[in-house]
């Protein structure tokens, strides 16, 4: 093991130290009206764990997220190159998906509903309205800062449009695109999320309103720190991959 990544390894075990020392001195603040104990958490998660009612929402959240993903970043991607590429395009269409990311999301979801319905299909076209444009904004970005004579490299071999990208422009802008691909994450995360939270019968987010309406503090607790985990794991993988591809070879 590197030092790099020794002191990483020790950064990442103080933070979270840290964090479970103001969770716990939060909960000594509060009491039981509103918090729960990280380890009355812990132990609410493994019981909720332990539950035949708990897997089929997480399959129905899974599903929906992992469609929504793929699809925000193909969708993102493609978008990306094709304006990143296209000066002309691109000076007639980022506005426009400036304008659209400006837009608060959640005031297009009576609109999704009518287009798609109750089921998993609005989950999934609310999860990837959230994520595809900021995958597609950084990867212009990305493209817009690949040196230009790796372009024109590509177009001495005689690359076609395919080629072009998929051996020139996306090796060298993937770096850059990672910091959008860990953003739209998130984003498709939180919207696949509210998608079930606010017209669903089925899924994480239809757990935790339903457990927000009862007052259920402990199953509050255990979704957020099942949340919390999965989420903040997926960023580190994100991270870790994206300095990969910035370290040398």
């Amino acid at each position: 093991m590197t030092a790099s990544s020794l002191r990483s390894s020790r950064n990442g075990a103080v933070l979270i130290l840290v964090l479970l020392a103001i969770w716990q001195g939060l909960y000594w603040m509060v009491g039981d009206v509103a918090l729960r104990s990280p380890l009355q958490t812990v132990m609410v998660t493994a019981t909720l764990l332990g539950s035949d009612m708990f897997w089929p929402h997480l399959a129905e959240t899974a599903t929906a997220f992992g469609v929504a993903l793929a699809l925000s970043v193909a969708g993102g991607l493609a978008i990306g190159f094709i304006l990143g590429i296209n000066r002309f395009a691109n000076d007639v269409f980022e506005p426009m998906l400036v304008t659209a990311y400006s837009i608060p999301k959640i005031t297009l979801y009576p609109i999704l509903l009518l287009m798609f319905g109750l089921g998993i299909s609005a989950k999934i076209a609310f999860g990837t309205i959230h994520g595809i444009i900021p995958v597609a904004l950084f990867t212009i970005s990305a493209v817009r800062n690949i040196r230009p004579v790796l372009v024109k490299s590509g177009r001495v071999m005689g690359l076609g449009p395919f080629e072009m990208v998929t051996r020139v422009l996306l090796p060298a802008a993937m770096p850059e695109i990672f910091a959008g691909l860990r953003i739209g994450f998130s984003l498709t995360l939180i919207g696949t999320l509210l998608g079930e939270m606010f017209a669903s019968q089925r899924g994480l987010g239809f757990l935790l309103m339903n457990a927000i309406g009862l007052h259920n503090i402990d199953v509050i607790m255990a979704l957020t720190f099942l949340l919390t985990l999965f989420a903040g794991a997926a960023s580190i993988l994100l991270l870790h991959l994206n300095r990969r591809l910035q370290s040398p070879a």
